[in-house]
């Protein structure tokens, strides 16, 4: 039921009154199968291998139900799934963006084609579709409705009781065209929160927000509030056990990207190995560079070993490690001298070296607090060969791949060149004290159930050139006026974003 509204939208039919697409793609390339050009053998070619069993001949079960039966009709009708076309395959065949395999079916490409009411919820750290899918929010241009809620966690947050009441409110107005009551929501919130998350801890506001208002009126005041809604540390919400899937607060934005988010730059200085520095200023020294090995085994693919549902619930337990000396480098911050807002697009402009022509690089950005633990907030990839720009979308602040093959350039030889890395879209407020850490190595190990094809990988030597001809830096989209309620939540109580003890190099 989510992305296929999309899909449905875009033709206008003239009974269609709104849309809620949850936990969508910008487009089936860049936000899942082909992160930064290369292909998630984690989610993506596994989810693709299982559409293809259930589409095999009686491949679900109730189609095997009725051929066991006896129905020679049913059995005829499925050979013809013989016909299927290899979807991986397809994937596979396709490592480069074309508008015959990818643009035909890219949301990101038709949604200012939707002009009824449209209110998208999804997560940053969605273990299954990614964190994608803001970048193309700012294209619902057709509709004079559009709202989206945005948080921290995975997959299934969007349908979480924290969002739920907005989704309900949403549907009263626009598709019932009623004032909304939460009546309704109060039962069956609860049977959600249980059945997905395994807690009975997730409530509701008990007293509706609109009682004694006229339906008029309810829009009204519906339709003042800000239209993106960014909720902040969902699982760490007060007076509740950690995970439990609400939000500690909240902040309420005119439009997306966030106009008031600023540039913010910080350059890498120092050796990234041995532990480096992100510093306002540029670097004012002679040659400066980090050399790391790109080894993707030397960490495991992913920090979730467990059910596809069990990443869901509270109880789950991840398993966040550091990779071996040598093969990362880190890049920290002094303590911030007050909070720190990230929402947003980011980017890692990289000045690099392979000495075998090609890598593919991974970028991350951790909160190291003063208490000595490590949080994840948000990760990025790119494949350096796939470095060139689509000059027109691109910004300071998200740089966008064209991933065409006739763009594909290997890394001159013995020369610096400039990759600029996206870190997907986040929000989250670093607290003053902590400091922001910037880690860049081979893809691997920050990613939940995420894995990548990283066969171009043979152990190559990767230099990061970070001196006065080279700066290397890491943006990100700052936002003032945000302060993040004191204490800092417990480690590991934010949804989607493990926590380790940090480990100095």
């Amino acid at each position: 039921p989510g992305i296929s509204q999309l899909f449905v939208a875009r033709t206008q039919p003239p009974s269609l009154s709104a849309i809620t697409p949850f936990s969508i793609i910008a487009d089936s390339y860049s936000s899942t199968l082909y992160p930064g050009g290369i292909l998630n053998t984690g989610f993506a070619v596994a989810w693709i291998e299982a559409r293809e069993a259930d589409a095999e001949p009686a491949g679900q079960a109730w189609a095997a139900g009725r051929i066991a039966a006896g129905d020679e009709t049913c059995a005829a009708n499925q050979l013809l799934r013989l016909q299927n076309v290899d979807q991986t395959a397809v994937v596979v065949e396709n490592p480069y963006w074309t508008e015959a395999a990818a643009g035909a079916v890219a949301p990101r490409s038709f949604v200012d084609r939707i002009t009824v009411p449209t209110f998208v919820a999804g997560a940053w750290q969605d273990e299954q579709t990614g964190g994608h899918f803001a970048t193309m929010l700012d294209g619902f241009t057709g509709t004079d409705a559009f709202y989206a809620t945005l948080t921290n966690g995975l997959h299934t947050e969007s349908i979480g009781p924290a969002v739920f009441p907005r989704f309900v409110e949403f549907l009263d107005l626009y598709v019932a065209e009623r004032v909304p009551t939460l009546d309704g929501a109060l039962t069956v919130a609860p049977l959600l929160a249980a059945g997905i998350f395994g807690t009975d801890a997730a409530t509701l506001p008990e007293d509706d927000r609109f009682a004694g208002m006229s339906f008029d009126e309810a829009l009204a005041a519906f339709e003042s509030e800000p239209p993106i809604e960014v909720l902040f540390e969902e699982g760490a919400a007060d007076g509740v056990p950690p995970l439990t899937p609400l939000p500690r607060y909240a902040a309420g934005f005119d439009a997306w990207p966030i106009p008031e988010a600023e540039a913010t730059v910080w350059y890498l200085s120092g050796d990234g190995v041995a532990g480096g520095s992100l510093a306002p200023e540029p670097p004012d020294d002679g040659p400066a560079a980090t050399t790391y090995l790109a080894l993707p085994e030397a960490i495991p693919q992913t920090f979730y070993e467990g059910s596809g549902s069990g990443i869901w619930s509270v109880d789950v337990t991840y398993d966040w490690q550091e990779a071996g000396p040598g093969t990362y480098t880190s890049w920290l911050t002094e303590p911030l001298a007050g909070d720190v807002a990230v929402i947003g697009s980011g980017s890692v402009d990289l000045f690099l070296q392979s000495n075998l022509g090609d890598t593919d690089v991974e970028v991350t950005l951790t909160e190291v607090r003063p208490d000595g633990q490590e949080t994840y907030v948000q990760s990025g990839w790119l494949r350096a060969s796939h470095r060139a720009l689509d000059a027109a979308a691109s910004t300071e602040l998200r740089p966008v791949a064209t991933h065409l093959e006739a763009d594909a350039a290997p890394l001159p030889d013995g020369e610096f060149e400039l990759v600029r890395v996206e870190i997907l879209p986040v929000g989250h407020v670093f607290r003053a004290g902590s400091r922001l850490r910037l880690i860049v190595d081979a893809p691997g190990g920050n990613r939940a159930v995420w894995a990548f094809d990283t066969t171009i990988a043979q152990g190559e030597q990767v230099t990061i050139g970070h001196d006065t001809v080279t700066p290397s830096r890491l943006v990100l989209p700052v936002v003032d006026g945000i302060d993040a309620p004191d204490p800092a939540p417990p480690c590991d109580s934010l949804r989607g974003q493990p926590c380790r003890p940090y480990r100095s190099p």
